[in-house]
């Protein structure tokens, strides 16, 4: 692995001890704070106990260390091709990444090398100046917490004028699309940033006009079987969501889902795209979906 999320957070809380080692003053206590703060729970049992024991000859036996100077975590060739290859997304350059120290690093990889299934071809235009200087503008409300006034074209073409609170920028695999979830005193709204014709930035808001949407929430159970990688592609398909996650026997197991019912067509669409590895036990309601879903799909094959 480039990132070992384990062994990388292993380097970076020892890094941060050592760092206080060669300036002095450091203790037991200190030592056990600084693996609590910075790495997992049980490596309150393992970091201490390989730094005094003389399995990693850091630490002298009164926390001083034979180090000059403060260590530092530099990155791999490897690694920075990878980093340069993920910047090269348009869709994580819509939020101005730091590429210091990138400059002359060739990428790992490109865009091209990626065949996209289960996912609508009319995503956003990336890399339309004017789609870049709407969403940076949506950011900023976000991060400063000002009112927008956006304009944008509505589902049937229709051009529409609202003045608003931004309070979510979500993104859906899906459709390749992001969308700003906004909120007035008396209404909230879900536009497709694709959609805005322009986008200007107004007045702070306070909290007494914060009403985002409450979304109701809902609770699906699934039966796994294991075949041809499925485990591991239902929790990459499902990553966003909460979820509880059983083991029955060696191939099966049990999933539960708890969701936004706004986005059940998505999570309806999904569920059906793994075929007979997936299968739904309740709620009932679900199932009858899934049930009018195939019907009238075998209709249209008749």
């Amino acid at each position: 692995m480039l990132f070992n999320e384990v062994y990388g957070s292993y380097y970076n809380v020892v890094a941060a001890i050592l760092a206080e080692a060669v300036d002095g003053g450091l203790t037991d206590s200190r030592i056990n704070d600084i693996v609590r703060e910075k790495a997992f729970g049980e490596s309150i049992l393992r970091i201490p106990m390989s730094l005094h024991d003389g399995s990693w000859t850091l630490l002298t036996h009164d926390n001083t260390t034979p180090l000059k100077h403060t260590p530092t975590m530099p990155l791999t060739l490897l690694q920075k091709r990878w980093l340069k290859s993920l910047l090269s997304d348009p869709k994580i350059r819509l939020f101005s990444p730091d590429e210091k120290g990138l400059a002359d690093i060739e990428p790992l990889y490109t865009e091209n090398v990626f065949c996209y299934f289960d996912r609508y071809s009319d995503g956003d235009p990336y890399d339309d100046p004017q789609y870049v200087r709407h969403f940076k503008t949506i950011l900023s409300a976000l991060h400063e917490k000002r009112k927008l006034k956006i304009t944008f074209t509505g589902r049937f073409g229709n051009p529409h004028s609202w003045q608003c609170i931004p309070y979510k920028l979500e993104y859906s695999s899906k459709d390749d699309k992001f969308r700003v979830l906004t909120a007035s005193p008396k209404n909230t709204l879900t536009i497709n940033v694709a959609r805005i014709r322009s986008c200007e930035l107004l007045e702070p808001w306070c909290e007494e006009e914060y009403r985002p949407k409450a979304f109701e929430k809902k609770t699906l159970v699934l039966e796994l079987k294991d075949e041809r990688n499925a485990l591991e592609r239902v929790m990459l398909h499902f990553s966003h969501l909460e979820k509880e996650t059983i083991r029955l026997d060696s191939s099966n197991y049990r999933l539960t889902l708890h969701y936004d019912l706004e986005d059940e067509t998505e999570l309806l669409i999904r569920v059906l795209s793994f075929g007979p590895m997936l299968k739904v036990t309740s709620p009932q309601s679900f199932i009858d979906k899934i049930k009018e879903r195939l019907n009238m799909q075998n209709k249209l094959r008749a």
